[in-house]
């Protein structure tokens, strides 16, 4: 085992700036999807869980939970490794669900930059990231903001 410090791959706050953009790699929705976020979350909707139920539904077929693709958009935006180590807190969200996602859809995030904002305190600063999800036609299906709390770069990093 290795007594080397965690050197964090994560940007620092300093290196968001207002209009950066980046975007995730796809993921597609599967059933085991749906039937283990009900399972953690307690949500047995029978629009999620009850394929005769959603077939009959103005759907027609099962809808991925929302908060399921939030919490996979959030997975997929942390796999960019740009808050890996930098990242302090999840500070706050607003998302609005426009489309539905169903078994089979692949899904994407862009992530934008809209604010940044230094707190000083907390030896970083606030990162207000416009946020859409995308599925596999282009279309957006959640879209929102995300502020996230992140580190400043350690004295002995900066230039």
């Amino acid at each position: 085992m290795s007594d080397a410090p965690h050197r964090p791959r994560g940007l620092w706050f300093e290196e968001f700036t207002e209009g950066m953009s980046i975007e995730t790699r796809g993921r597609t929705i599967t059933e085991a999807d749906l039937v283990n976020f009900a399972g953690v979350s307690g949500d047995f909707n029978p629009l999620h869980t009850d394929a005769e139920y959603a077939r009959n539904s103005e759907f027609g077929q099962r809808v991925a939970h929302g908060t399921l693709i939030f919490s996979v958009a959030t997975g997929l935006a942390y796999q960019l490794g740009i808050l890996e180590g930098t990242i302090m807190a999840f500070r706050s969200f607003e998302m609005k669900l426009s489309q539905p996602v169903f078994i089979g859809d692949t899904i994407k995030v862009s992530l934008s930059v809209k604010e940044r904002k230094a707190v000083r305190a907390a030896n970083g600063g606030m990162v207000t990231l416009e946020v859409k999800v995308f599925n596999q036609n282009g279309v957006a299906v959640q879209k929102g903001e995300w502020t996230v709390l992140m580190r400043s770069k350690p004295a002995e990093s900066k230039p």
